[in-house]
């Protein structure tokens, strides 16, 4: 699937910015450290590891601050910013998610990352599908998704206060609970036994940890 197939499924035109491209504010900056600590918290140890995330964002913030733990990392988004080219340990590609992702070989990652990512894909089953085609056995993917009370502060924040970018909460396709995420992780391959969720930031986001086989 290309992202024109994706394009044509939702009408609206594709991505031309990446997350924090325009900087971020104090409000997003605290979504992205809270994020970035619950991954910490689930990476694998002990063992080497090669990271893929998709949507990474502009300056690739969480995969910079991972690049001491593990053996290769490999972000994906539309624009990459200089300081996340500089790091050595980093390889990058230009583009949407949707083209990119199938370009990646399979098994090629331990740890996959879609973090506040899926909400703006239009086909999320089939990202989740190809994310798990990426994973090595015993690979893990780390998901996370803002939730249905979450829609509520992020529109609040960047419709009416405006201090998140409006232009991301226009982008959003879905908003995700239990009942959304979790049966959407099934059918893209891993096993309801391996599928770990978890609300978090005061329920306004959902986290997912899936394992493959």
């Amino acid at each position: 699937m290309t992202g024109d197939f994706h394009l044509s499924a939702d009408a609206r035109p594709a991505r031309r910015e990446s997350y924090g491209q325009q900087g971020l504010s104090p409000v997003d900056r605290l979504g992205v450290a809270l994020s970035a600590r619950k991954v910490r918290w689930y990476m694998p140890r002990g063992r080497p590891l090669r990271v893929v995330d998709l949507g990474c964002g502009h300056q690739a913030t969480l995969l910079r601050s991972l690049a001491p733990l593990i053996t290769s990392g490999l972000g994906v988004d539309v624009r990459i910013g200089d300081a996340a080219r500089a790091v050595e340990a980093l390889d990058f590609r230009e583009g949407l998610v949707e083209d990119v992702l199938p370009q990646i070989e399979s098994s090629s990652a331990d740890v996959v990352l879609m973090i506040s990512v899926l909400e703006h894909l239009a086909d999320p089953e089939w990202a989740l599908r190809e994310s798990r085609r990426l994973l090595a056995p015993g690979g893990l993917l780390m998901v996370n998704v803002p939730t249905w009370i979450g829609k509520r502060a992020l529109e609040l924040s960047a419709f009416r206060l405006g201090v998140s970018p409006a232009r991301e909460m226009d982008d959003h396709r879905m908003y995700y609970g239990h009942r959304d995420l979790w049966p959407l992780l099934v059918r893209a391959g891993f096993r309801p036994s391996r599928v770990k969720l978890a609300y978090h930031k005061l329920g306004l986001n959902l986290f997912a940890r899936a394992y493959a086989d």
